[in-house]
Order: structure tokens, then sequence, then C-alpha cells
């Protein structure tokens, strides 16, 4: 067997570290070639890469929430992903950590065998800079452009434009924009709708605006720009990690990545997770 596989667990958590440690047993026994990150290399005999060193692999498991496949995201790009929830929600980890050996060892067993898996495309945001030469790293859940700060006196104007044609400017905390995946998270919480994991939409919401209008559903090949003044500072951020500073008056470009996010194995029940929130 030539199939290599990499395991991120959830940082300072030992029950994922020894669900690790487990699946690095289980594999190297088949012959798998099998690393694991950096932090739990601390605990786990077995070779620790940097989570980047794990793209392009044959499959990466990622042992924690959906915070944890976030990153694992973030880091491995499109290589293929299989979550185990050791989180509330889960609505991107699919595999109980009860399930998780026997899950994991079959679908190297089929990758060994037949060079492939069945798997399911997330889509992602990139956001750019229309002014200024910049990209933020690819966002599963959401971009956000927002003035200097959230709250009482940070907002900024933000106008809205949908494939070049207005949809409303308002002064407001800021918008976001959401995929599928990411309609649970931050954009649910400002209000905006639930999307099914299978609808190919996009959703724009703006985020306590003195002029609301309605959270938008669009195509995913719809372009948006944010434009965003009337405040000394803004920000864009993308799934609530990568940053970019703006100066007003600025533009942001909103469109799908290039790349997708790949995950393999069973889909997690999006019904049962709504039940998990709170």
């Amino acid at each position: 067997m030539d199939v290599a596989v990499g395991i991120v667990a959830q940082r300072d958590n030992e029950r994922a570290q020894a669900l690790a440690a487990s699946l690095v047993d289980a594999l190297e026994r088949e012959g798998a070639g099998v690393v694991v990150d950096e932090a739990t290399g601390g605990a786990v005999e077995a070779d620790a890469v940097p989570v980047t060193a794990m793209a392009g692999r044959d499959l990466v498991v990622s042992i924690g929430g959906d915070g944890t496949l976030l990153f694992v995201a973030r880091e491995v790009g499109s290589t293929p992903i299989l979550g185990v929830n050791l989180g509330e929600v889960g609505f991107l980890n699919a595999v109980a950590p009860d399930d998780a050996l026997g899950v994991v060892t079959e679908l190297v067993a089929e990758l060994d065998e037949t060079g492939s898996v069945e798997e399911r495309e997330l889509a992602r945001l990139q956001a750019t800079g229309v002014e200024e030469n910049w990209t933020l790293e690819p966002a599963l859940n959401e971009v956000v452009v927002h003035g200097p700060r959230r709250g009482n006196g940070g907002g900024a104007t933000v106008a809205i434009d949908v494939d070049g044609q207005r949809y409303t400017k308002s002064h407001a905390d800021g918008v976001l924009v959401a995929t599928p995946t990411g309609s649970t998270a931050y954009n649910l919480s400002e209000g905006g709708p639930l999307v099914h994991p299978s609808a190919e939409t996009l959703v724009v919401a703006q985020m306590a605006a003195t002029e609301s209008m309605p959270p938008l559903v669009v195509e995913p090949e719809t372009e948006i720009t944010l434009t965003v003044s009337g405040t000394e500072t803004a920000y864009a951020i993308s799934d609530g990690r990568n940053r970019q500073r703006l100066e007003p008056p600025a533009t942001v470009s909103i469109a799908l990545a290039t790349e997708s996010v790949r995950l393999v194995g069973p889909q997690a029940n999006f019904f049962d997770g709504l039940d998990k929130l709170e």
C-alpha cells in the first residue's frame, strides 16, 4: 500500500490525540504512509510535519470540531479531507469518534485499490482589493468587510454591487458574503438565511445597517463588490482569521475561489446539526 495520509488533531485535546495515535497504528499496520501535525507529534509516536506539508497527500483526517477542519482546509487546499467530529454541532465533520477507525481504514483501502474515493466539493470565496494588489486566503465560510470595529460608533458606509449593478448602500457594522457552508455560522447570527449544503448559492447580508435591505441570495458565479467609505479604517476578513486593513474609500471584489474544499466519507446530517444550534 502506498497511500499517503495526514492526521491533524485538535490542539491540546487528549481525546483527539488518543484517536490520532490509534489511527496511526492501524494505518501503519496496513502499510500506509502516515504523518501527523507538529503539535500532535509531541504526544504521538509518528512522523510530524507542518499541516501545509500535508497538501497533495491522498487523504487528510481532521479530528476535532468544525474549527479544526476550517484550519485544515486553509492549509491543504484541495487535498481530500475527512472530518471526525469531537465538537458540538459538526456540520462538516460527519464521522463519530467510535466509527473513525473503521471509516478511515475502509477509505484508505479503497484509495489503495481504486486510486480514488467519492467526494463532494464545497465552494470557497476569494476576496481581492480592486484598487490595491492584495488577495486574502480563500474563505470556506464567509468574507466580511466592516469598519474599524464592531458596535456603536465603529461602522462604515458600505455599497453592495452585484455584477456591476447597485443593490444597496447604507451605514452598517459591515457586510458579509457567505457560502452555503457558512450560512450556519456568522451569517446566521446576523439574521441571514440558512442555506442547504446542496444549494449552489451565495448569501450577501448587511450587519446592523441603518437602512437595511433583506439578505440577498445570488448564483455562485456572481461577482460581488463591496465599497467601503465614511471611515478612516476598515477591514476585509476571511473566515474570521485572515485580515486585510483597508484605507477607505476602498473596494473589495468577492468571487468564487479557483480551488474548492474536497470532503470525503459520510456526509453530516444538516438537520441534525441545526438541532444543536443555540
